[in-house]
């Protein structure tokens, strides 16, 4: 009796397959790249865009980047209507141009203006790497500098989050020529006494890592943010040794004395305003 109630089979109710699968709108939850765990987006967007699971840092578009950090309603863009050309005749350049521009809403890979924190007035600078990753060809090398000469005009700091693969390839010579442009506008800058912060964001490499981003007076980076000029593979097989595992990290640019400190995300604002505060005579409230 036993045996014939243990093989009898088992009745299941179907369903119709078009009942079960039910699309969930896209965007609705974001994977995490580092824990691989789930997270509803809103919870995402609430906590900074840093998982609150492991506290990996997901990146940030520019349009997010300014609204965590400055006052809300103060930003005042600059130099909106600028845009790329084509100078080297690059195949395909103009087309990949206006698709990034599509996808991000941008007209190149950098916002600048001026906009507070907490009150201080600041000119700001935000590289998207949504766009061309981040690259910076002339129009990109132009922003910064007009926002560097800004600040200087208006006697107030200048603050710039990097996001970049470096300088853009299919503008050659001419994007290589922005390291020069831009650093020698932040060394007038200084020599008149502004007061620079660079905060180097995931990634922040080549040509980028390598002139503004690494000169500021304040140097900070977001954990676990990848900085460094040439890549890993590569510098391996020039010096023929194996690199440490956190190579090129923030943590290891900190612990080797070229990054002032590491900031989460949720601290940067304040950290900023502290920095200000201190420098009050280039932005007084």
């Amino acid at each position: 009796m036993l045996k014939d109630l243990f093989n009898k089979k088992k009745k299941y109710a179907t369903v119709p397959s078009d009942k079960i699968k039910q699309d969930v709108p896209e965007g609705i939850m974001t994977k995490c790249p580092s824990c691989k765990s789930i997270i509803y987006t809103k919870e995402l967007e609430k906590s900074h865009k840093v998982c609150v699971k492991c506290g990996y840092h997901h990146q940030m578009s520019a349009p997010e980047r300014l609204k965590n950090t400055l006052d809300e309603g103060s930003f005042k863009e600059l130099d909106a209507d600028m845009i790329s050309e084509n100078p080297l005749s690059f195949p395909d350049y103009v087309e990949r141009l206006e698709k990034d521009q599509k996808k991000s809403s941008l007209n190149e890979a950098v916002v600048t203006g001026e906009g507070t924190i907490d009150g201080y007035r600041t000119a700001i600078a935000v590289m998207d790497s949504r766009f061309r990753m981040g690259s910076m060809g002339s129009v990109v090398g132009e922003k910064i500098t007009r926002a560097i000469e800004h600040a200087d005009k208006e006697k107030i700091p200048f603050i710039i989050f990097t996001a970049s693969g470096g300088a853009r390839m299919q503008e050659g010579v001419l994007s290589l020529m922005q390291m020069a442009k831009s650093s020698v506008a932040l060394k007038r800058f200084s020599d008149r006494g502004g007061l620079f912060i660079s905060i180097m964001t995931h990634p922040t490499t080549g040509g980028v890592s390598a002139s503004f981003a690494s000169v500021g007076d304040f140097n900070f980076a977001e954990p676990k943010a990848l900085i460094g000029f040439a890549g890993r593979r590569i510098i391996e097989q020039t010096i023929r040794e194996d690199l440490p595992e956190d190579f090129q990290t923030a943590e290891f640019l900190l612990h080797h004395g070229q990054l002032d400190r590491v900031i989460h995300r949720a601290d940067m604002k304040k950290t900023l305003c502290k920095v200000l505060m201190i420098h009050g005579n280039r932005g007084e409230k």
